[in-house]
């Protein structure tokens, strides 16, 4: 167990070759500690070397191609906490719009049928469940982007994914991992918005974001008994 005297510090991800620490977090908060079914449905065989190589290089090619706005800024943001050089936890912010040059079209089909199909290959059973829960997840989403389209700055701040390894877990790091997005936020002058799970709920409460409703998923009958998340949609901005 890590010292609690040890300092963190957040910083903006600048190589890809954090990504194997990235992932490997992921996989132990999401994967084996909560066993999200969103994460499962979406980074299929995480547990094994080849799927780690796999989830890894989805990283890697998330990061690599990440776009700018019209003013110059990155629409998404990699953060890292690191402690005596070792990664431990991190985010994935995101500018999100429909109108060109104020941020990235949020979307809500996993990137395209080809690559649902790379997730799952062989397995159409597997392809619309992951397709429809992560739809399910960002129907909120996409439907508040669309709102600020004729607003005067027309795009959100998205915490796309917030995860803290285990063993450095209740020493206040997720808390800084969000709040490094939403002085970056500020500075953009945008509202910040995530779809928080069970356990970060709270802390996400805890530095400003508040809940606008239950994530509701639309899943076919042959999923009824599959297991999901309890999610909920929130938000920075003043309440309606």
């Amino acid at each position: 167990m890590a010292s609690t005297q040890e300092p963190v510090e957040i910083s903006l991800i600048t190589d890809p070759s954090d990504m194997t620490a990235v992932f490997a977090i992921g996989a132990a908060s999401f994967g084996v500690q909560t066993t999200d079914a969103i994460w499962n449905a979406t980074n299929p065989r995480w547990e094994t070397s080849e799927g780690a190589a796999e989830g890894v290089a989805r990283f890697v090619s998330r990061f690599e191609g990440i776009t700018k706005d019209k003013e110059g800024r990155p629409n998404t943001l990699f953060v890292k906490a690191s402690t005596e050089g070792k990664v431990v936890g991190f985010a994935i912010w995101q500018q999100a719009s429909f109108v060109p040059g104020h941020g990235d079209p949020p979307t809500d089909d996993l990137g395209g049928t080809d690559a649902v199909a790379a997730l799952h290959p062989g397995d159409e059973t597997e392809q619309r469940f992951a397709s429809q829960i992560f739809a399910s997840l960002v129907k909120r989403r996409l439907a508040y982007v669309k709102e600020q389209e004729n607003s005067t700055n027309p795009a959100i701040f998205v915490l796309d994914i917030c995860a803290v390894d285990p063993s450095f877990q209740r020493r206040g790091i997720a808390g800084k991992l969000v709040q490094f997005g939403l002085e970056e936020a500020k500075k953009r002058g945008l509202e910040a918005t995530t779809e928080a799970s069970n356990m970060g709920r709270g802390v996400y409460e805890r530095v400003g974001f508040w809940a606008d409703g239950d994530v509701h998923y639309t899943l076919d009958e042959e999923f009824a008994g599959r297991r999901r998340p309890s999610n909920v949609f929130m938000r920075t901005g003043k309440r309606t």
